[in-house]
């Protein structure tokens, strides 16, 4: 096999920033350790899907390993629902082969269309985090190609610390080359969504705080554009799996059907008008008005998944792109640093397509997951230059004083100090990514922006 790598330029799903990388594509395990063992480029990163925001799976001037044809479904056993799979499978490729037979994903993200290995990487979360933690929880285990040119299983058992560094680890421990997953049986492919309005911050909180446990799924809309007694006024959209007695009769000769419905597509960059602020508070007041009380039988695809049924959504932002925010806050000072950060929002008009509050569990044990147990905010901004940075920043030292963190899937621009504040464990995960890629084989942008990468 040959070692040249083909230059072009790649960005995150957020499109920004934009980098030149030296990118190589195996089809076979073979040809990734080679490419590992041998390849000229100083360092490497693994890359699925792209959709992480920002910098997690770029590499300037450097190796970036597309995985996306190492993906094959290896087994799937009916009668335990364990699925063991190639790391660039896809969540969007489970669902259509298994939720037909009535299995689904017990985490999933807000989208379907990212890896087995990325969402690994990036120990993904999803509306149920209050109950269900993060996807290392239904993970069984994974194989890694290290720096080293090893290739480890990795459990609860075995490599232990290498398991714990590797989920949440963005790629840094090395190259996830499969995993087994336990999938979670579904009466049906539907979900009673109940939806309720909340008029300001304090009453979404404490409805958050009073009601969520009481649904498997739980998350808020939340208008970030709102100021005064309306700050923070939401639409919290909580579910329960739906049992077959609750589908329209039309539904329940197939229950588990996919009707995925038709998907449009943004042609072209659209212009930074179209997320004005003045654009965004008549979407808002919209939004807000069409969401009234009640409930109704909703499907998996509509409910987990509603930015998926629109190709290249993140057009919307212009041609340079957006910066994507997500931070959580621990309980105790949720609310003080919620209202902080919406109001520094407010200020700043900017616009938040994207505007999503939930609740979150206990974390887990992977040392840089992201998840604490408070409330999570995900904001995202178009990139309209350095006023837009600024604001970030400001949002990150909110998060700071809080004694909350950054998702590091969502992050373009957090500093090695801040990074150093918000993971406690992070000291914990360089021991154990320099016992196992001594030579930092696999590194990324990200990396040395943060100041992951110590010299020889």
């Amino acid at each position: 096999m040959s070692l040249r790598s083909a230059r072009q330029p790649l960005s995150g799903w957020g499109r920004y920033p934009v980098y030149e990388c030296d990118v190589y594509r195996p089809e076979r395990l073979d040809q990734l350790s080679e490419i590992v063992a041998s390849a000229p480029s100083t360092n490497l990163i693994s890359r699925g899907q792209g959709r992480s925001y920002g910098d997690a799976s770029l590499n300037q001037d450097r190796g970036v390993v597309l995985h996306d044809r190492l993906d094959r479904f290896l087994d799937f056993d009916p009668a335990t629902g364990i699925l063991h799979c190639e790391a660039a499978v896809t969540l969007a490729e489970i669902i259509d082969s298994l939720l037909p037979r009535g299995f689904f994903l017990p985490i999933t993200p807000g989208t379907k269309r990212i890896s087995v290995g990325g969402a690994i990487a990036a120990d993904v979360h999803g509306k149920n985090h209050h109950r269900d933690g993060t996807i290392s929880n239904q993970l069984l285990d994974f194989r890694l190609l290290t720096g080293q040119g090893e290739v480890l299983r990795c459990s609860r058992e075995e490599n232990v610390d290498l398991f714990w560094a590797s989920t949440g680890g963005m790629g840094l421990t090395g190259a996830i080359l499969d995993a087994r997953l336990q999938l979670r049986a579904v009466e049906t492919a539907y979900v009673e969504n109940t939806t309720e309005r909340c008029r300001d911050l304090d009453t979404a909180l404490s409805r958050i705080l009073e009601s969520d446990r009481d649904y498997e799924y739980a998350v808020a809309w939340i208008d970030c554009l709102a100021r005064g007694r309306s700050l923070g006024r939401s639409v919290l959209l909580r579910a329960n799996a739906a049992p077959l007695e609750a589908l329209p009769a039309a539904a329940r000769n197939d229950p588990h059907a996919i009707r995925a419905p038709w998907r449009p597509s943004v042609p072209i960059d659209l212009p930074s008008f179209a997320l004005s602020s003045f654009n965004m508070k008549l979407f808002n007041s919209a939004f807000y008005a069409a969401n009234r009380d009640g409930r109704r039988i909703t499907s998996y695809e509509q409910y987990f998944y509603p930015l998926d049924a629109v190709g290249h959504w993140n057009r919307i932002y212009g041609k340079k792109g957006c910066l994507q925010f997500q931070a959580v806050l621990p309980l105790s000072s949720s609310r003080e640093g919620l209202v902080e950060m919406l109001e520094r929002t407010v200020d700043a008009r900017r616009a938040s397509f994207l505007a999503v509050l939930k609740s979150t569990g206990p974390a887990c044990d992977g040392l840089l997951s992201f998840p604490l147990e408070g409330t999570s905010l995900a904001l995202d901004f178009p990139n309209t230059g350095p006023d837009v940075l600024a604001l970030v920043e400001d949002l990150h030292e909110i998060v700071l004083r809080h004694g909350g963190r950054v998702y590091l899937a969502k992050d373009s621009c957090l500093r090695p100090d801040q990074l150093r504040a918000m993971y406690p464990e992070l000291g914990r995960f360089q021991e154990i990514r320099a016992k196992y890629d001594p030579q930092q084989r696999f590194s990324s942008s990200m990396a040395r922006r943060l100041g992951l990468e110590v010299a020889p």
